[in-house]
């Protein structure tokens, strides 16, 4: 059974585009630990999609290691689930058939796939829409019919790739709660990568904040904050601060790696609606 550790180490990945060599990555190391739960934050183009496929075993590095509980990851496994920011459910099958697709090559009669999936839509909050189709669901809740399909094979690692971006801000506040109870109740070790500064400190035991082109860990912050924890909080503001301060640092770098003074007017403007953006209060 997975204890859910990751190693990651001197992992770069390169892509070919139009002729051209692209660095998505660049010589990451991260290990995370069992039960921990991890949030990736960093800027569009910054690699943070591309290092949870390869986590996932969706695709492979071009250099480096990744290990899973010491077992080099090498192609996709039961082992560890996989979240996506749009739900991608199946619009010809029922929740529960959508949940259970992710059972279709495990070892258990039909009797205990039908338990599976009935804990599994408790699990979520979901239990009475098994019947349901996608259609009929609110976005909300077609994303717990997916995490709940992530969650079914009793993964050590659950990934998850930017799942509530699409949500409006009363229900990503919701399904950020939930997930935090699923992971509580389960300790199963959780990654989640993130455009969103205050989710990523709201979730994460640790936030791993990324600088794009190429993708590198920039800086690595502890959250040593109670839960459940207070967004309102002076500690909790403060914390976001200091990741905005270090995401804001590559509003000085040009696209081919060079350093922009950029004056303190044009410093302020781009904190200004940086924060503006991330939701941030000034």
């Amino acid at each position: 059974m997975s204890t859910g550790r990751i190693d990651i180490s001197g992992v770069t990945k390169r892509f070919t585009v139009g002729g051209n060599r692209l660095t998505a990555l660049q010589e990451i190391d991260l290990a995370i630990a069992p039960g921990e739960f991890v949030t990736i934050v960093g800027t569009s183009g910054c690699g943070k999609s591309t290092l949870l496929r390869l986590i996932a075993g969706l695709d492979s590095a071009s250099s480096g290691r990744i290990a899973h509980d010491g077992v080099p990851v090498s192609g996709p496994d039961l082992s560890r689930g996989l979240v996506f920011q749009e739900p991608r459910l199946f619009p010809w099958l029922t929740v529960a058939d959508n949940i259970a697709t992710a059972l279709a090559t495990a070892k258990l009669s039909r009797e205990a796939k039908r338990a599976a999936v009935a804990t599994h839509l408790t699990l979520v909050g979901l239990r009475g829409f098994e019947d349901a189709w996608p259609y009929q669901l609110s976005g909300g809740m077609a994303q717990r019919a997916a995490i709940a399909r992530g969650l079914i094979n009793r993964p050590g690692v659950l990934l998850l790739d930017e799942p509530f971006g699409a949500l409006d801000a009363l229900t990503r506040a919701r399904l950020q709660d939930e997930l935090l109870g699923i992971w509580a109740r389960e300790r199963t070790t959780m990654v989640l990568v993130t455009h969103d500064v205050e989710e990523a400190v709201y979730l994460g035991d640790r936030v791993v904040v990324m600088s794009p082109r190429p993708g590198r860990i920039k800086d690595v912050f502890g959250v040593a904050l109670d839960r459940p924890r207070d967004r309102a909080a002076s500690e909790f503001a403060r914390l976001r601060r200091n990741v905005l301060s270090v995401l804001e640092g590559d509003t000085s770098v040009a696209a081919n790696g060079a350093r922009i003074d950029a004056g303190p007017q044009v410093a302020m403007v781009a904190r200004t609606v940086f924060e503006l953006i991330q939701g941030a209060k000034t």
